[in-house]
């Protein structure tokens, strides 16, 4: 059996400036690939708000917080989040998640 005791969840919300939604949607599919194919990774999943919010919504499923502490240490993503620094109307919100019962 697996363990999943130590299995962490992610929800991410990023919001981007209104001029930069399209460079954000951008920079987040060209890390999909990458962020996928991770040894820890199990889920890396965009969304988009089904109304007319332009957040933008990523469900994250990693091995454990070291798998994603090595995710955030990557260069790609390092980029990414160098560039929401002035993409974005907030700071990330992230929610992190363990797995109940």
């Amino acid at each position: 059996m697996e363990d999943t005791m130590s299995e962490l969840s992610i929800f991410a919300t990023i919001r981007p400036k209104p001029e930069h939604r399209a460079d954000a949607l951008a920079a987040i599919h060209s890390v999909l690939d990458a962020t996928r194919a991770e040894p820890g990774c199990r889920r890396f999943e965009l969304n988009v708000d089904a109304g007319a919010d332009d957040a933008l919504y990523l469900v994250e499923t990693w091995q454990d917080d070291a798998a994603l502490e090595t995710h955030y240490a990557q260069d790609y993503i390092r980029e990414v989040f160098a560039a929401y620094e002035t993409w974005l109307t907030e700071p990330v919100q992230i929610v992190r998640m363990r797995r109940e019962g």
